[in-house]
């Protein structure tokens, strides 16, 4: 991969969970927050092992937060293109 395309990845990425972190406001906690800046980190860094066990561990204890993520279209498109890379 080139590094203008790992650019827009990120980017990419980025917009998502900011426009994330917008719609979810004031119903994210601090650890919630925290958590789903380790999926951001992951997503970015295209790192599809670490996406897998985040939303795993998300979905276990926050179903609330999972079911936000999933629903939100551009961070489910990125789930979705690392599903096809491997989980």
């Amino acid at each position: 991969m080139d590094e203008k395309r790992g650019g827009e990845h990120e980017e990419r990425v980025n917009r998502a969970f900011d426009a994330l972190h917008e719609g979810l406001g004031d119903r994210l906690s601090e650890a919630d927050r925290e958590t789903v800046e380790r999926l951001r980190a992951a997503a970015a860094g295209r790192d599809a092992e670490g996406m897998k066990n985040h939303l795993r561990s998300m979905q276990e204890s926050d179903s609330w937060l999972y079911r936000e993520l999933t629903a939100h279209p551009d961070v489910a498109a990125l789930i979705n293109e690392l599903a096809v890379w491997g989980f």
